[in-house]
């Protein structure tokens, strides 16, 4: 009886290292085969024309390298967003977004399929949990673009972690997909050109901490007392306000790194000036950011985005404060690609 394969993408360096020296391989062909798949995006040992061909055999019969399938793909009217839904090999699916500027081209991946937190504007949370990716299923949303682009010669420039599943909720994978496409020898990915977003998972944020990475850390905060932030993100009930800004700050101190807090302005919710007031009491003295962006619409959830208008008195607000603060471009609404909407279940 055969072997079931393993997803290549889930192999470290290292552990390809391991692997090819039990075969009796020269130690040269690991960053052969490395470079082959993380740099030239050749998606099946068959490309690997610098390899010998027994050895091509063997990866085939050991592991899989293509276990996403793109099945659909949706473009906004101005061509500068991308979405693309992945069917994985268990048949559950994910989104990736793709987003261009005139500069950056930014890709937004999923840690999971389907997101168990439940916040109550999002569409990921409310279709449920299903399962954690692993570290190379999340690689390979990144390895899937990378080969779009480098055929139109361009490159990724950002990778934002704030797709689909709260990615501190699969801690380990996550960073380890982070550490494997900033491998050198690989896709050499700087670590600054990381985001990793979450609810507020405080464990989670005080060992990302210690980790003392150059990976960016975004807060998902939309809320600026406990009452109000228990009603949106359940998770507040587990890790309350004080908890979370307390792990908020010892991050800052530890690592001496801007922090950035999202929050998504749900007219009449979370837009008032109360609410600008408390958030900028909240964030007094804190390396921080905050981005704001009109909530994006999602059939569970009644609640609507606020105005310009009201957005740009809760901007002032905060600049008055000292807290900086940038109201963020909406993007790829109408296909349901915006932060919020990302979905493969109703």
């Amino acid at each position: 009886m055969s072997l079931e394969k393993r997803n290549f993408y889930d192999l470290d360096y290292e552990e390809l290292e391991e692997l090819l020296q039990t075969w009796g391989e020269p130690a040269y062909r690991v960053k052969q085969i490395w470079t082959g798949f993380y740099q030239r995006m050749k998606d099946n040992p068959g490309g690997l024309s610098n390899i010998p061909k027994a050895l091509r055999e063997k990866l085939s019969d050991q592991f899989t390298f293509r276990n996403l399938t793109a099945e659909a793909k949706l473009n906004s009217k101005d061509k500068q967003t991308t979405k693309t839904m992945f069917r994985l090999a268990d048949n559950l699916a994910i989104e990736t977004v793709l987003m261009r500027y005139q500069k950056r081209r930014t890709l937004c991946i999923s840690t999971q399929a389907g997101c168990a937190l439940g916040c109550v504007f999002c569409a990921t949370g409310q279709m449920g949990f299903r399962r954690n990716l692993s570290s190379g299923e999340i690689v390979e949303q990144v390895v899937a673009f990378e080969r779009i682009l480098s055929d139109i010669g361009e490159s990724l420039t950002n990778i934002v972690v704030m797709g689909m599943g709260e990615p501190f909720h699969n801690y380990g994978n996550t960073i380890t997909a982070i550490n494997r496409m900033n491998h050198p020898e690989g896709m050499n990915i700087g670590a600054r050109r990381f985001t990793i977003s979450t609810v507020g998972l405080v464990p989670e944020i005080v060992r990302f901490a210690r980790e003392n990475k150059q990976v960016n850390l975004a807060v998902s905060l939309h809320a600026a007392d406990d009452e109000l932030r228990n009603s949106l993100l359940p998770i507040n009930k587990k890790y309350p306000l004080d908890e979370l800004m307390n792990a908020c700050r010892g991050y800052v101190d530890l690592t001496h790194r801007r922090i950035t807090f999202e929050w998504a302005l749900i007219y009449d919710v979370n837009d008032s000036l109360e609410q600008a007031m408390k958030l900028a009491g909240l964030l007094k003295g804190l390396l921080c950011h905050v981005n704001i962006i009109p909530l994006n619409p999602t059939q569970g959830y009644g609640g609507g985005a606020t105005t310009r208008e009201r957005a740009k008195i809760f901007q002032s607000v905060l600049e008055a404060k000292g807290i900086p603060c940038t109201i963020r471009v909406r993007r790829g609404i109408e296909i349901q690609a915006g932060c919020g909407q990302l979905v493969t279940e109703v």
